[in-house]
């Protein structure tokens, strides 16, 4: 597990301050196995990406983080992370014990004070903190939060037959917080959701189908936090790179192409749900794909 500062990264957009709460950066061998096809040959074709987001041999550099905000007065957390003390079948999830917790209440957002919970997708890597260990029951992490998934993430996976790993995850995880009544599920559609003030989903299908980004508007500016429709920088030069666990890897492909269309040349920070520090940035055309400029936290 990588050391990390204290304080938590931050940027402002407008009015609003977005804080990233690191859980772990995840071992070298995840971007192998998530993103097979973004070889060292591959990345080496994009020269930007060397210093931050690659080990410097070519393998990918990949994180998980929760991000923080506050918009007139309600306290918001973007995904949950991976969760300590849960069975998982990937060995760097499983039984995990880092000091997230720790870092969230130090970035201002003790779990009590948390009002709504935002979740882009029902994956293990997004979820885990949703709960927490308690004299052997697994308990809402944020008890006076409503926790918001879309309708369509929450009727996929309400249709398909589960394999075990996934039926453990929403037993430790999601059924929880659906059996104490505090999951809400809202309806996506293509133009979006506004869910809070300046605070939209935007449906970003293919990773699953059901799966959101989240925009922030505040006082002319404007942030997106990606989910997992885009996993690595490496993807902005090679959008039609998918990962190993998309479920429509041809409709993924095709949402981050849009989305990436959409955000070239503007002034909107793209802050990725797995990129490694300095995670945040701005889309830059460059031929038929783009590249990542990108943007330091703010200095505390």
């Amino acid at each position: 597990m990588d050391a990390v500062s204290e304080a938590a990264p931050s940027w402002t957009v407008g009015d609003i301050t977005v804080r990233r709460i690191d859980e772990v950066a995840l071992p070298a061998q995840t971007g192998r196995w998530l993103l097979p096809d973004a070889t060292p040959d591959v990345v080496a074709q994009a020269p930007w990406l060397q210093r931050d987001f690659t080990d410097g041999e070519g393998a990918l550099r990949l994180a998980t983080h929760s991000f923080a905000l506050e918009v007139q007065g309600l306290r918001i957390l973007v995904d949950t992370g991976i969760g300590n003390g849960k069975t998982r079948g990937n060995p760097a999830w499983h039984h995990l014990n880092s000091d997230y917790l720790r870092r969230l209440t130090a970035a201002g957002f003790a779990p009590e004070t948390v009002d709504l919970v935002l979740l882009t997708h029902l994956h293990t890597d997004h979820v885990g903190w949703n709960t927490r260990a308690d004299k052997g029951d697994w308990i809402p992490t944020f008890p006076h939060a409503r926790y918001l998934t879309s309708r369509a993430e929450w009727d996929h996976w309400a249709g398909v037959e589960m394999d075990e790993a996934r039926r453990q995850m929403f037993r430790d995880s999601v059924d929880p917080v659906r059996d104490a009544g505090l999951l809400d599920l809202a309806e996506v559609p293509v133009e979006g959701t506004t869910v809070a003030p300046g605070v939209r989903l935007l449906p970003t299908p293919g990773h699953t189908p059901g799966q959101v980004a989240v925009e922030l508007r505040s006082a002319g500016r404007t942030a997106l936090i990606t989910g997992d429709c885009i996993h690595h920088p490496v993807q902005l030069s090679r959008p039609h790179i998918s990962s190993c666990v998309d479920a429509d890897p041809a409709q993924a492909a095709h949402t981050r192409r849009t989305l990436l269309a959409s955000l070239a040349g503007t002034d909107t920070l793209l802050l990725g749900s797995h990129f490694p520090p300095p995670t945040a940035g701005r889309v830059i055309a460059e031929g038929d794909a783009y590249r990542l400029s990108t943007v330091d936290p703010d200095r505390p």
